[in-house]
C-alpha cells in the first residue's frame, strides 16, 4: 500500500483523523462544534464543521464517506455521498450530515461522523468516436445483469 504525505491545519482541540484498524481504508473524522452541539430532526441537515485544513498533493482527492454504524443505527448519512474534496481546496473540511432516521439525532463536539478516504485519481482525455466497442451487456438498464 503506498502513502502519501498531506499537508493538515488542525484548528479543533480533537486529533487528527487516524486509522482505527490496521487494513482500513478510511480515516474516522470528528465534529469540532465549538458553539455547541447540533440536533438533526428528521429530515434534517446541517454543514457540520471539522476545524482541519488540508493540502492535497496533485493528482489526489479525499473522499468523505457515510459511517456504517450511523447509517445503520441512527439514519445518519452524508447528503453528497461520496463528498470529494479537490486538491486545491483549502477552507476547512465541512461535512454535510443528514438524518434519514426517524428520531432527533445530536452531533456532539469530538463525535466521529464520517470517513476520509484519500486516493490517486485519472484525469480523462476524451477520445470522440462514432462507435463504441461491443460487450455482452450492450445498453442494458440497471438490474440487466443476471436477469434471463
Amino acid at each position: 500500500m503506498d502513502r502519501v504525505d498531506v499537508k493538515v491545519i488542525n484548528k479543533s482541540h480533537h486529533p487528527l483523523p487516524e486509522y482505527e484498524t490496521h487494513e482500513a481504508a478510511g480515516m474516522d473524522v470528528r465534529a469540532y462544534l465549538p458553539d455547541g452541539p447540533v440536533t438533526l430532526k428528521p429530515g434534517e441537515r446541517a454543514l457540520i464543521g471539522t476545524g482541519l485544513y488540508m493540502q492535497l498533493p496533485s493528482g489526489y482527492e479525499c473522499q468523505i464517506r457515510p459511517r456504517s454504524g450511523l447509517a445503520l443505527r441512527h439514519g445518519l448519512s452524508i447528503v453528497n455521498s461520496p463528498g470529494t474534496v479537490d486538491a486545491d481546496y483549502r477552507g476547512e473540511i465541512g461535512i454535510i450530515l443528514i438524518n434519514l432516521g426517524q428520531e432527533d439525532y445530536t452531533v456532539n463536539d469530538g463525535d466521529r461522523i464520517c470517513q476520509m478516504v484519500v486516493k490517486e485519481y485519472s484525469k480523462v482525455k476524451w477520445v470522440p468516436t462514432d462507435r463504441l466497442d461491443r460487450t455482452k451487456r450492450e445498453d442494458g438498464k440497471f438490474g440487466h445483469t443476471g436477469v434471463e
